[in-house]
């Protein structure tokens, strides 16, 4: 006996259509009975109603729709309306398709055939009558020849039906016969208990209710079934969707056609989901062939992509694992059948000979499978990405999401193998791109404790296996919470407690080394990528160098690849791991000692006091409609997962720390320069200028507040209080070697703080001791000497070393203050008086002072030579 599971795929639309269909017909019937309650003479009257009413059964009323529309085919033909026939024949397909479902994959009518038949055959008189084809128009004979493509390719599904009908149509029309009289004994069927109305209406819904139960058991029509499904357990509901057939029993083509329906229903309303994987799943188990198995497969990966409700939510975590553990599995069936590969632009029926794939003749013969390996690898990273995105990182949730990294890497180099076989250079370079952006991020520690995770996790999984595995009859309570929230609402915390952890494969074994690893994916990527792969991984590069402080060999791998001229015609999320390389190459040179490229790599973040949103860390409040709702959403898509994130308040602490370095020194040198013309770092400026508004500052709360409070006592000469101030920041504890950056802080606060204070105070001293300048500054004498030294070649102090009192002679060829004020009133009136002269010059239209002045000397000049020349002619 045939499980209703090879008669087709049934949609839960069309169940409901024929749910309200059989809800209708029994209210009819109800009407009925209530109405002949009341008519004593219904019997004897009812030969003598001429409009009593046909009850139909919905088999009957879809035969006769498909026949009305074959008719109107019919009548079509004798006008030669293509138009119109290409919409009947889409319209009678359809009826067939809703008729295939209902009826439980019963074959086709008699009639339908003999339609195509006639169809044909006029579809080919008109094509041989040329000169009728040319008197039609251009819309008649466009559609003619999309009628011909369209039953060529529809006709060769059916071509032993449409034989066997040509060969014998009288047969044909017997059948047809025979139909119509078992649709009579349905109607005279159907039509009984309307008959039967005189009894109380209790007796009436007894005798209703045990039909419907005689129904139940024979198999009954839809409502029926559908109400006894209700009743089923979980369990046996389960059971229902397994095949009810032998395997022995089945065929390479029962496989391929059941396989063909699952994947035609796929997006359609009301389809159940869940219940296509568990069809799928089972085909996988019953395929014939390797090539049949895998081609499966590939369906079932796709099926469960599908689950995901939308693409602003991420994949359940749970689908996400069995969806790896299905990929995996094609890729040992990929190596261990090298004659199997997987093409994207693979026609199917192109292998097929006599309905009969090659493959099926030959399984050692070589052939292709409909499939994207790539495509799938890309999917699965993109969900896992946006599930790191969505989880809360504060939870060991987030956390052992983080452990099926390992599985996705393992899974990353498995296809780069399956590439690196088929020789496509160009998706192994995308996957080692996939597998780069997943590891340049992670020191050498990091990487080792993930190597060792997956190493426990495999020797745990080993000692399981050996003990034995679990009953495969045993329910799977997370496949029945999958199928209760149907994908949506997805309960996250429900499922935890199920959802068993992804083991890497036991024969498997990842790298050891980082770095070693990194410079074959990055060497790979730069043989065979293309530009934009190849900007990206010269960024993971300088990244991953970047993390391990080797910043001179990352400063000029950033320098020779022009990444800072190209950066700005690239993609948002090349623009967002610059800015990411960037900053990471900052806090390397200031691990270094490097304040001056610290600064430099940092201070066009905070330009624009937008740091989070480079850095893809955070979205802020969209001001005066800067971003409608779809941009918010797909800036929202690029925010990187939290252990991705580089640490704000660090990065701030080392921008305003720099900044502070350099800029303290530069105000006590240019102390009177009240234009402000050698800033080196406006944001910080801005934050002085604030700090000095304040009426009152109390202590230091946040970053700003203790750079600000330093930067005060910095230019007071305290430069033990600001090295104090500094060191007392809670950042220092996020890096590796603390206490390495904190005694060069100390260094360069105390360096910077002697600079400052020669600055500031060179012109009150004759001369500076320099044993008092190594106790004040509790510096080395060859620091301070150093130090001085630099400042007299650079023309920075004006003095001379005076070797035998080991002191500094200062020239005071400076300004005083007096002085200098002074000089800058003078300056100011001449700014004023030139502004002065413009106005006049605009107002009076021509060069003002200066055209009057000219004018009065040459009157002068004029009247003096009249003067002179008068007196030498007299």
């Amino acid at each position: 006996m045939t499980s209703r599971f090879w008669g087709g795929g049934s949609d839960d639309s069309d169940d409901a259509s024929d749910h309200e269909s059989s809800s209708s017909e029994s209210s009819e019937e109800e009407e009925t009975v209530q109405a002949s309650k009341y008519l004593r003479n219904s019997d004897s009257d009812s030969d003598a109603s001429d409009d009593r009413r046909v009850i139909r059964s919905a088999k009957d009323k879809r035969f006769a729709e498909m026949s009305e529309t074959c008719k109107e085919m019919q009548n079509k033909m004798k006008i030669n309306d293509w138009v119109s026939l290409q919409t009947l024949f889409d319209k009678l397909n359809k009826q067939l398709e809703k008729t295939t479902r209902f009826n439980e994959g019963a074959p086709p009518p008699k009639f339908y055939f003999k339609c195509l038949i006639s169809l044909e055959d006029f579809m080919n008189t008109t094509l041989a009558n040329r000169e009728a084809k040319k008197k039609m128009s251009s819309t008649n004979a466009k559609s003619l020849n999309i009628m011909k493509q369209k039953l060529k390719k529809h006709n060769r599904e059916f071509e032993v039906q449409i034989e066997a009908v040509r060969a014998n149509p009288e047969s044909t029309e017997e059948d047809d016969d025979d139909d119509d009289d078992d649709d009579d004994d349905d109607d005279s069927d159907a039509e009984a208990p309307a008959a039967k109305t005189k009894g109380k209406k209790k007796k009436i819904a007894s005798d209703s209710e045990d039909d419907e139960d005689n129904e139940d058991q024979d198999g009954g029509d839809a409502d029926g079934g559908k109400k006894f499904q209700k009743q089923l357990s979980k369990a046996d509901k389960k059971k229902e969707r397994e095949f009810k057939v032998d395997p022995a029993q089945i065929t390479y083509e029962m496989v391929d056609k059941k396989m063909r329906e699952i994947m035609m229903s796929r997006g359609k309303k009301g389809v159940d989901k869940h219940e296509q994987v568990d069809a799928l799943k089972y085909l996988v188990n019953v395929a014939k062939t390797t090539a049949q198995k895998l081609e499966i497969m590939v369906n079932l990966v796709s099926s469960y992509f599908d689950v995901a409700p939308s693409m602003s939510t991420h994949l359940p975590v749970a689908i996400w694992r069995k969806t790896v553990g299905v990929v995996l599995e094609m890729l040992v069936i990929l190596e261990e059948h090298p004659n199997i590969t997987m093409d994207e632009h693979y026609d199917v029926d192109s292998d097929k000979v006599d309905g009969i794939t090659l493959n099926e003749k030959d399984p050692s013969a070589p052939c292709k499978v409909w499939g994207n390996m790539l495509a799938s690898l890309e999917r699965l990273d993109d969900e896992m990405f946006k599930s790191l995105q969505c989880i809360d990182p504060h939870t060991q949730e987030y956390v052992a999401r983080l452990k099926d990294e390992p599985v996705f890497l393992v899974m990353a180099e498995l296809v780069q193998r399956y590439f690196l076989r088929q020789k496509d250079t160009v998706s192994v370079s995308k996957v080692a791109l996939r597998r780069l952006e997943h590891v340049y991020y992670k020191r050498e520690d990091v990487y080792a404790a993930m190597v060792k995770l997956s190493k426990m996790q495999q020797e745990a999984a080993q000692e399981a296996a050996g003990k034995g595995g679990v009953d495969e009859d045993e329910e799977d309570p997370l496949e029945e919470l999958l199928e209760e929230e149907d994908g949506e609402g997805y309960d996250e915390g429900k499922a935890k407690s199920l959802e068993a952890e992804m083991v890497i494969p036991i024969d498997y074994e990842m790298p050891a080394c980082l770095s070693a690893l990194i410079l074959n994916l990055k060497t790979t990527i730069y043989q065979n990528g293309d530009e934009r792969t190849k900007a990206r991984a010269v960024l993971c590069d300088i990244f991953y160098l970047s993390i391990h402080d080797n910043f001179h060999e990352a400063r000029d791998l950033l320098l020779m690849s022009h990444m800072q001229e190209n950066i700005a015609h690239m993609d948002i999320s090349t623009q967002i791991l610059f800015n990411r390389t960037m900053a990471q190459l900052g806090l390397c040179a200031f691990r270094q000692g490097l304040i001056t490229e610290a600064h430099s790599c940092l201070s066009e973040l905070y330009q624009g006091g937008r740091v989070k949103e480079l850095l893809a860390q955070g979205v802020a409040q969209s001001r005066y409609h800067e971003r409608n709702p779809e941009q918010e959403k797909l800036e929202r898509r690029r925010q990187m997962p939290f252990h991705m994130h580089i640490n704000l308040e660090l990065l701030e602490s080392v921008h305003l720390i720099s900044a502070m370095l350099l800029e303290v020194p530069n105000m006590a040198a240019n102390a009177l320069d009240t234009k402000r013309t050698k800033v080196l770092s406006k944001p910080f400026w801005r934050l002085v200028d604030n700090y000095e508004r304040q009426t009152f500052s109390g202590p230091p709360e946040n970053v700003r507040d203790h750079v600000m409070a330093a930067t005060r006592a910095m230019c007071r000469g305290h430069w033990r209080k600001a090295s104090d101030l500094l060191v007392s920041l809670n950042a220092w504890t996020l890096l590796h070697n603390s206490q390495h950056v904190i005694d060069m802080l100390v260094a360069k606060v105390r360096e910077e703080g002697l600079r400052t204070y020669l600055f500031t105070y060179s012109a009150q001293y004759s001369s500076l001791s320099l044993d008092q300048l190594m106790v004040m500054f509790d510096c080395s004498e060859a620091l301070v000497h150093s130090t001085l030294s630099k400042m007299m070649v650079a023309d920075e102090l004006h003095g001379s070393w005076d070797q035998p009192t080991r002191s500094v002679v200062m020239h005071n060829v400076e300004p005083t203050r007096l002085q200098q004020l002074a000089i800058n009133f003078a300056d100011k009136v001449a700014v004023l008086v030139d502004s002065n002269e413009k106005a006049l010059d605009i107002r009076s239209g021509g060069t003002g002072m200066k055209r009057d002045h000219d004018k009065k000397s040459w009157d002068d000049d004029g009247e003096g030579g009249r003067r002179g020349g008068g007196d030498r002619g007299g």
